[in-house]
């Protein structure tokens, strides 16, 4: 790794006391900062899901007890255990039953359909844990050649006594000799199980990416992994010990798992579960709670100022706000703060580095860059090393746009079965994250865009989501994907698509005309498409790849339609002289 300006960390300076704070340590795990939170805290509320409660005593010996049954059952140290959940105390548990029994925890977004065939083979999976009410008919056809099926139903989550964790579970009928769950119940809860004791080193998560290249890349987390940037959410000055943590962000993925799930268990908080993201039950769940924290992608911030019943009194009892998973407009942290009188942070991270690795630190906001008007995303964390690096790998200097390179303690040691993209993307133990940012002399980080999403008009370089932030600044525009799409003179032209605010109204030209004073006019959109929704992934980031395709095809079609016209016009003409 060659030295360069980045190795100073001039963050730390920024950063001031914040950087002081050691909160993380070499020999943690998570299952290490579980033990000292129920020694802390053991008769305090741990988790809140719809008026079931768990206090932090209950749920370690829940998990326990689910634990020792997992471990009967045949998974040893190693095995790899997928959970297809939504956010409940099913997931919560699982995750923790599997870590005391050895395995590994494999998170599957509940969207996953023909994915988990992959996933399952790539991952070697060996149990599942799935929702009975919501999810078993979407994995029957995966799931049933598995050694070990377990059926979770969040619905009997009110029953009282001992037999309360095992109603949670129960045995899918195609798996014989599994135990009556009663019986499994009274004969595990008191059990003499010894939990298994990790390593730092050992297995702990396996996050597959969204694979928008090619198939999914299982991102292989170590305890020290995990446990290290679940601890860095502690950084937070104004949260403290029993605070309410509202999971927004979906559990399985990362933002959800680490940020809050985890960071909620290592900080003694309490996690206050949202089953999914809809804007209405979501305000309604803060309103009732009176959460301090919750973080998730700005996406769900533009669909809860959306909705009538939001009203900033019901984000009263909030002390920090943060986004993550997709890049935060300037201009939506503005329209935020004016409705409901908070700021909303950010962080920026990857799967690939079990999610944040720069932060805007409470009490801090972050700046603007002049010239794109991007909103820096964060500053590293102490024990981050971030670099921004030229097409030959070599270190920029500051305010020079690259590719961004992370290594610390919280990325992780390979990609599963893949040695060539962990030789590749992870080289030395250094990510290269695919990101296009820089970096300002203070340390302030800010991410342009992705590699593969830049456009190429007339030989200029324009980035999504500088235009996207240019749009996100008029008052009629609620949300915004700019993309490019072939042109046969500028090689790729600039479209945005866009969804307005509910009774506002712009035309194509005034949102053009709005970008052409405030961009390069080879930056502003010459293609403007009104839409009701952009399409999302079930962790609310836009799809502007498939917003993208959808437009490609859409300009073929019409430039076919265009050349049929030409073409009967042409004949018509002949046609004409002949007679």
């Amino acid at each position: 790794m060659t030295n360069s300006w980045f190795e100073t960390r001039p963050w730390i300076a920024t950063l001031g006391e914040v950087a002081q704070k050691p909160y993380v340590l070499e020999d943690s795990t998570p299952l290490a900062d579980l033990a000292a939170t129920v020694e802390a805290r053991g008769d305090a509320e741990a988790i809140s899901y719809y008026g079931f409660t768990l206090t932090w005593k209950e749920f370690d010996r829940w998990s326990t007890a689910f634990a020792a049954f997992l471990a009967e059952q045949g998974v040893r140290p190693g095995d790899r255990i997928g959970i297809y959940e939504q956010n409940t105390p099913a997931f919560a548990i699982s995750t923790y039953a599997i870590w005391k029994a050895g395995g590994a925890v494999v998170p599957l977004n509940p969207m996953y359909r023909g994915e988990l065939e992959h996933i399952f083979t790539d991952a070697q999976v060996t149990g599942l844990i799935v929702s009975k009410a919501a999810y078993l008919d979407r994995v029957e056809n995966y799931a049933t050649g598995l050694p070990l099926v377990v059926l979770s139903d969040d619905r009997s989550f009110q029953t009282d006594g001992p037999e309360a964790i095992f109603s949670m579970f129960e045995a899918l009928p195609e798996v014989p000799g599994l135990p009556d769950f009663e019986t499994a119940a009274r004969d595990h809860l008191d059990t003499d199980f010894t939990p298994h004791s990790p390593a730092v080193d050992d297995l702990a998560l396996i996050a597959y990416t969204s694979g928008t290249s090619g198939r999914s890349k299982g991102a292989a987390a170590t305890h020290a992994n995990v446990s290290s940037n679940s601890r860095y959410c502690l950084r937070n000055s104004v949260l403290g010990p029993g605070d309410g943590y509202v999971s927004l962000a979906p559990l399985f993925h990362i933002t959800g798992f680490i940020c809050q799930f985890l960071a909620a268990v290592a900080g003694g908080a309490r996690l206050i579960l949202n089953y999914r993201f809809e804007p209405g039950s979501l305000i309604a769940l803060c309103d009732e709670q009176k959460p301090a924290y919750m973080a998730g992608p700005a996406t769900v911030y533009t669909a809860m100022m959306a909705h009538p019943d939001f009203d900033a009194e019901k984000f009263a009892s909030f002390k920090s706000l943060m986004s993550g998973g997709a890049p935060l407009p300037e201009g939506l942290v503005r329209k935020f703060e004016q409705r409901a009188g908070i700021y909303v942070g950010q962080g920026y991270g990857l799967s690939e580095t079990c999610a944040q690795v720069a932060t805007v630190p409470h009490g801090f906001q972050a700046p603007v860059d002049p010239d794109s008007g991007n909103l820096a995303c964060g500053l590293p964390q102490p024990d981050v090393l971030i670099r921004i690096l030229d097409d030959d790998g070599e270190p920029v200097g500051p305010g020079e746009v690259g590719e961004v390179a992370v290594s610390g303690p919280q990325v992780v040691r390979e990609y599963l079965n893949n040695a060539q993209a962990t030789a590749e993307q992870i080289p030395n133990g250094e990510l290269r994250t695919g990101d296009v940012g820089f970096m300002r002399e203070d340390g302030w980080l800010f991410i342009v865009d992705r590699k593969k999403d830049m456009i190429n008009a007339s030989g200029f370089k324009v980035w999504p989501r500088e235009v996207e932030d240019v749009l996100y600044t008029h008052p009629a525009v609620q949300e915004v994907a700019v993309v490019g799409i072939p042109d046969e003179y500028r090689g790729e032209d600039v479209a945005a698509f866009v969804t307005l605010h509910p009774d506002a109204e712009a035309d194509a030209e005034e949102i053009m005309s709005f970008c052409r004073a405030r961009l390069a006019s080879y930056k502003a959109p010459h293609r403007v498409t009104f839409i009701d929704q952009l399409p999302k992934t079930s962790s609310g980031k836009i799809l502007r790849r498939t917003i993208r395709a959808e437009a490609v095809e859409a300009a073929e079609a019409a430039r076919e339609a265009a050349a049929s016209a030409r073409k009967a016009t042409t004949a018509g003409e002949a046609a004409a002289s002949a007679e």
